[in-house]
């Protein structure tokens, strides 16, 4: 489904398509509510419909992301909480085999996030990610969420590729539709970014379940 001899540059976000997203979910959606719940001394169900009111109106925004941000705004210690509960970081399915491909091939893979620092260092502790890329780039430290279309001219400044020459995955639909207005030529979605979510009907973007699906069967080569 994908012709690799039209790509030079292959731009990866990280939750939800390198790492299971179920981390994120349960931390947001479950860690989170119960300990700010027993630190304010509320009933879980009152602190998760109150968080998640309150966290959703910072999506699509860079706060949504930042730690700083949340940890400031709710009084607790976000990258603490998220050490309680880092055993469940982890890959989805292939995704070692498939950034070795890329490697093997000589194409440049980075991992384009919009993770906050923390989180990021964290996951990479874990992880060994960074060891598998030849480059990650925050997109903190430009002050943009990838679903600015100005955030991809930032990058490109730092992280020089050529739009028509590029594949973007991520399962972030705002994201994709921010990359496609900046020109990014190849784009794919993920059919699956919480291993304990069900499965996503997508149809704006084409999009994967699993990595080996970019890959005629037995092609091990560039060919």
């Amino acid at each position: 489904m994908l012709d690799w001899r039209a790509v030079d540059t292959v731009l990866l976000d990280m939750d939800g398509t390198l790492l299971d997203l179920h981390f994120d979910s349960y931390f947001w959606l479950e860690h989170l509510p119960l300990r700010y719940a027993q630190q304010h001394r509320l009933a879980p169900k009152d602190a998760r419909e109150w968080l998640h009111q309150r966290i959703t109106q910072e999506q699509g925004t860079l706060n949504w992301y930042c730690l700083d941000y949340w940890s400031e705004q709710l009084g607790v210690d976000i990258p603490a909480l998220k050490r309680e509960v880092a055993d469940r970081i982890g890959f989805r399915p292939q995704v070692q085999d498939f950034l070795q491909r890329l490697r093997q091939r000589g194409m440049r893979s980075v991992i384009v996030t919009n993770a906050h620092r923390d989180s990021l260092n964290l996951k990479l502790q874990i992880t060994g990610l960074d060891t598998l890329v030849d480059a990650i780039i925050c997109s903190h430290d430009f002050r943009l969420p990838k679903e600015d279309v100005q955030f991809w001219s930032q990058l490109q400044a730092v992280e020089p590729f050529n739009p028509s020459r590029t594949l973007l995955v991520d399962d972030s639909l705002p994201v994709l539709r921010s990359a496609e207005r900046f020109g990014i030529a190849h784009l794919l979605s993920i059919v699956q970014p919480d291993s304990q979510a069900p499965a996503r009907k997508l149809g704006e973007f084409r999009a994967i379940d699993q990595f080996d699906e970019l890959f005629k069967d037995g092609d091990q080569h560039d060919e």
